[in-house]
């Protein structure tokens, strides 16, 4: 996930309809086949072009699995994270955290199945680490991002001095990581209430130290 200063340029690189085709069949076959069963052979089959065709445009599946990742998957998070420092002292509090954990929870439901698949293979878990680290990404981003939103409240005045926000950043960010991994692993069933209440009950019971504003209060 990256830092809200290198969200600053495009979300995702110029593409030509070859490059973005073979990216969607790669996404495809991952999801249907596993990690550990995709080949650029069945990417290039399904993308409906040679082997030949897509290592003009991709490395190898390495690249690619890093490309499905940056560019196939959910923005809207990763675009709530970009804008917190502009949304410091606007709104409320509440409002602005009830946000970030809908767009996680979006996020992690979507991600979880890839990440997964990388842990299966560690030296692509390596790789896929290196590359992020090299590019200036990384997940730990979006603790750091929801933290920092959270000091500069703080020091205007809306969040209580008593709240520690890395800690308060890793409870939210981690609970919703945690719904979305009871969704993919036990069953829709197991999560009982809607994203929508979860991100209110979640913000609630999070910030019970903070200092509402007056439409935190009537809210």
């Amino acid at each position: 996930m990256p830092l809200p200063d290198e969200l600053t340029g495009e979300l995702r690189p110029e593409s030509s309809p070859t490059r973005s085709r073979i990216v969607d069949a790669a996404a495809e076959v991952i999801a249907t086949r596993g990690l550990a069963h995709t080949t650029t052979k069945e990417i290039a089959r399904a993308a409906g072009y040679s082997e030949a065709t897509l290592y003009k445009h991709f490395r190898g599946k390495d690249e690619l699995v890093f490309r499905v990742m940056r560019e196939r998957l959910p923005t809207g998070f990763i675009e709530t994270l970009a804008e917190l420092p502009t949304r410091a002292g606007k709104g409320s509090v509440r409002t602005q955290l009830e946000d970030v954990v809908r767009q996680a929870v979006t996020f992690f439901v979507q991600s979880i199945p890839m990440m997964s698949a990388l842990f299966a293979e560690p030296a692509l878990l390596t790789r896929h680490k290196e590359a992020l680290q090299a590019s200036g990404l990384g997940p730990h981003h979006a603790n750091r991002a929801v933290a920092g939103y959270l000091r500069a409240e703080q020091r205007s005045g809306r969040v209580a001095s008593g709240v520690r926000p890395d800690a308060a950043a890793a409870m939210l960010l981690g609970a919703c990581f945690q719904r979305a991994f009871l969704e993919h692993f036990v069953g829709e069933y197991a999560v009982e209430t809607s994203v929508e209440k979860f991100a209110r009950d979640l913000v609630r019971s999070l910030m019970e130290g903070a200092r509402p504003r007056a439409d935190d209060q009537a809210s």
